[in-house]
């Protein structure tokens, strides 16, 4: 079964509790751990918790702590809105989330309430948190208040915003509606809605709009006198008792709550006798107001009778007191169970629940968020920690991506340089880097600077390297770093961030050599766009890559794309699509494409295919409609490197993307190279990467 649904709503009060309360009935009877989350939650006093979350937790017994099932309040979200820091936001969400993912077999995530000054950005919020998850939807609205169009309208509109941003809807739940439109709801909604997508409506049930005595309580800040017990009674409608006892009884309902001034003894025990008798409907309570409270003679003659309904006292008037109930938005709350029990029963009825479980159970994401992939990167990275050599121990933003590094405690770091010039280096950038959690070595002072040298002369003597020559080369950052990665003291190595690509690289080529299986070392961009993560190859190593090198390379990066969680489908490109085209550059990616489906028929390619046809659904379906692939390629291996550099480049600039890389394929051991213009956050997922790779190495 898939890993979670997301619970959905297009507006305020659309009663998302009986689907959360409905549905965690239902899962717990196909999952033996359900866990339930909520990223973001009202603000709450100090000594309290959520409402939603502790309801949910206490009544179905859940084995999770409060702090635990929520990731922010509401106000938390909006001033970290406001430093611009909606990454903090995603990524603490999807933290919280992955931690629970790990402890239960499925999570029920329910979104926001839609309340307060933040309302208005709500929707966006609950689509970006939903497609970060990687999680289906289930959306629901109210029907109360609204016209057929209009509620139609407005959950599809719904619809269309999550499907837009890549989040798969399971389910479209019309709430609150009158029975005799349940079914004119539904077929008008399957009308614009596709028919995979389950359709349900659920009847108004007026009596989970009844506040309860407690909740009543809380509104009118009043004292409880009598009935403290019973304070979970609904009150079915109010009764103000403000004529003559005999006529007053006339005007009382089932579940009524009496309204009427603290020094009306004649009404208030005409109510509590009303509500034992057999010839007059139960009460609910009596609602006392004007901060009167009856004469000693009469509390006594209360305190005389057995199971007396809840009475309590409020300051304000009839008048005022009444227009506060009437406001009154009725919550589910933990110990009233009664509400609990319709919401679970209403929803088992009027959802077809074993249709909803099926799609849950074959649903499967179709990509992942650059957020979440992150995420995974840096779990699997501290899963496994690895040693990561940095040869360019100086420079600032080796220094700063280290610092994050050691503080999320991701990897082990050793930097080459002084020791005393890197730490001045420190204090000058006011970096608070603890130096006695990292490595620091000085090439020319190292106790194995020696035997490197000797066994860089061992390697490469057929090549007229005397052992001299050894000692001059090892005094190189990059050659030092690299036979540490040789002889198994780092796991891998980071390098370029002032040196060239050929500088990192031809030490590697050299000794660490490539892999038996690979004839060529290529490389891959992990592409970090708004709403997925693309593998572009090669962009930075082979030039004008032959038919078979192009094929080498497509079949490398999909190995790669598989170790990092991607489900490769791989695009082959070129300026045109299919078979319309012709020439020879054409004819080389057309023959790449022929040997990657002989070597490997596992994989999904196609090629050549123009890049809009391999990421455009709409364009793609038009100029290779058989194709598994078109409109949705994941690894892009582009032709040449003047086309592949340029391009990566060109969409890192434009679109603001994260491009991680370059990724080196092909080596026996990682070695990786940075561009001279990289930031501290490129060298910060460049290292997670290297570190990733060291583990399957």
């Amino acid at each position: 079964m898939n890993k979670a649904i997301y619970i959905a709503t297009a507006e305020p009060n659309s009663g998302k509790s009986i689907v959360s309360l409905g549905l965690m009935q239902s899962l717990l009877g196909k999952a033996a751990k359900v866990g339930y989350f909520r990223p973001i939650i009202d603000d709450f006093k100090l000594g309290e918790i959520d409402n939603h979350i502790n309801t949910v937790s206490t009544y179905f017994n859940l084995d999770i702590k409060f702090e635990d099932a929520y990731a922010f309040r509401r106000s938390e979200v909006i001033r970290k809105k406001n430093e611009n820091k909606e990454d903090e936001i995603i990524g603490k969400i999807i933290e919280k989330y992955k931690a629970l993912e790990d402890r239960f077999d499925f999570i029920l995530v329910e979104g926001t309430s839609f309340t307060g000054e933040s309302s208005i950005m709500e929707f966006d919020i609950n689509v970006l948190i939903a497609k970060n998850l990687g999680v289906p939807a289930i959306i629901l609205a109210s029907g109360i208040g609204k016209t057929l169009d209009e509620f139609v309208g407005n959950l599809q509109m719904a619809f269309d915003s999550f499907k837009d941003k890549g989040v798969e809807v399971l389910a479209v739940i019309a709430n609150k509606v009158e029975v005799r439109n349940q079914e004119l709801v539904v077929s008008e909604l399957k009308k614009y809605l596709p028919s995979e997508v389950i359709v349900n409506a659920i009847p108004l049930n007026p009596l989970l709009s009844h506040p309860s005595i407690k909740e009543i309580v809380n509104t009118l800040n009043a004292k409880i006198l009598f009935g403290e017990a019973y304070v979970n009674n609904q009150a079915g409608n109010f009764s103000v008792g403000a004529m003559q006892l005999h006529n007053y009884l006339l005007h009382l309902k089932e579940n009524a709550l009496v309204i009427t001034p603290g020094d009306r003894a004649d009404i208030i025990l005409g109510a509590l006798q009303a509500n034992i008798s057999d010839n007059y409907p139960s009460i609910s309570g009596i609602v006392l107001t004007g901060g009167l409270v009856p004469e000693d003679s009469i509390i006594k003659l209360i305190k005389g009778l057995s199971d007396i309904v809840p009475i309590i006292s409020a300051q304000g008037g009839t008048f005022s007191v009444t227009n506060s109930l009437g406001n009154i938005k009725s919550q589910i709350y933990a110990q009233n169970t009664e509400k609990i029990t319709i919401s679970i029963n209403d929803f088992d009825k009027y959802v077809d629940v074993d249709a909803l479980i099926e799609r849950l159970s074959t649903f499967k994401t179709s990509g992942i968020t650059p957020r979440m992939f992150q995420y995974n990167l840096l779990k699997k990275a501290k899963s496994n920690k690895k040693h990561i050599v940095l040869p360019e121990g100086l420079d600032e933003r080796i220094l700063r991506a280290t610092k994050q590094l050691i503080d999320l405690d991701a990897v082990h770091i050793t930097l080459l340089g002084d020791r005393k010039l890197i730490e001045e280096r420190i204090t000058i950038l006011d970096i608070a880097l603890d130096l006695s959690k990292i490595n620091i070595i000085n090439p020319r002072e190292s106790v194995k600077f020696e035997s490197y040298a000797e066994s860089l002369f061992e390697l490469r003597k057929h090549k007229n390297v005397n052992l001299a020559m050894a000692k001059d080369l090892m005094e190189d950052v990059s050659y030092f770093g690299t036979m540490m990665v040789y002889k198994g003291d780092a796991d891998g190595m980071v390098s370029g961030a002032a040196h060239t690509t050929q500088h990192t690289i031809v030490p590697a080529l050299q000794f660490i050599k490539t892999k038996p299986e690979a004839s060529i070392v290529s490389s891959v961009f992990f592409m970090l766009l708004e709403d997925r993560v693309s593998v572009y190859g090669d962009c930075a190593i082979n030039p004008n890559p032959t038919a078979e090198q192009l094929a080498e390379i497509a079949i490398s990066s999909a190995a790669t794309s598989l170790a990092f969680g991607i489900e490769p489908k791989i695009a082959m490109l070129s300026y045109s699509s299919g078979a319309s085209g012709v020439g020879e550059d054409v004819e080389r990616v057309r023959t790449a494409t022929a040997i990657v489906r002989k070597k490997r028929p596992d994989l999904k390619v196609e090629g050549p295919i123009q890049y809009d046809a391999a990421v455009d659904i709409a364009v793609g379906k038009s100029k290779m409609p058989d194709s598994e692939v078109a409109g949705q390629a994941n690894v892009f291996i582009f032709p040449d490197l003047n086309t592949g550099n340029n391009t990566y480049k060109a969409v890192q600039r434009e679109t603001k993307a994260l491009a991680i890389g370059p990724i080196i394929q092909g080596l026996n051991k990682p070695v990786n190279d940075l561009s001279r213009g990289c930031t501290t956050d490129d060298i910060f997922n460049t290292v997670v990467v290297t570190a990733i790779q060291a583990q399957d190495s």
